[in-house]
């Protein structure tokens, strides 16, 4: 069976790299190769931005650090085909969803309820991190 491929909403993949807990687990996931994500530019500019806020303290060089070491080599770099609007009710949402489609991706993984709430898009179950996590136990 091939590897899972999964869009990680920015939520699921600031605490998986930031965080310990339950979600950090993702990350290890991610670094073994038990899944691969897929991401469109429009989302690693976005990991990007949510990264360099004041919040989390981290410098340019770390920022830097974790996104060449931690989280590039793990992406498949998804090209999305025009701009798909309205289908979430948080319009900053539906990125996730274009590039879910654009990936044939198994699974679009979100702490977000306006996300969650679709329960699917175009084949993709939306699903939380713990849920998501079940699948590897």
């Amino acid at each position: 069976m091939s590897r899972k491929r999964a869009v990680l909403d920015t939520n699921v993949v600031i605490s998986a790299l930031l965080f310990r807990g339950e979600t950090s687990r993702l990350h290890t996931l991610w670094k073994k190769r038990a899944f691969r994500i897929a991401a469109s530019r429009e989302i690693v500019e976005e990991y990007l931005r949510v990264l360099a806020y004041p919040k989390f303290g981290l410098t340019e060089r770390e920022i830097k650090g974790i996104v060449q070491e931690e989280l590039l080599p793990y992406i498949a770099p998804i090209a999305v085909a025009g701009k798909l609007t309205g289908v979430c009710i948080d319009p900053d949402d539906d990125k996730f969803l274009a590039c879910a489609e654009a990936a044939k991706a198994d699974v679009i993984v979100s702490g977000d309820a306006h996300l969650l709430s679709l329960k699917k898009y175009k084949g993709s179950p939306i699903v939380s991190t713990e849920k998501f996590l079940k699948m590897f136990r």
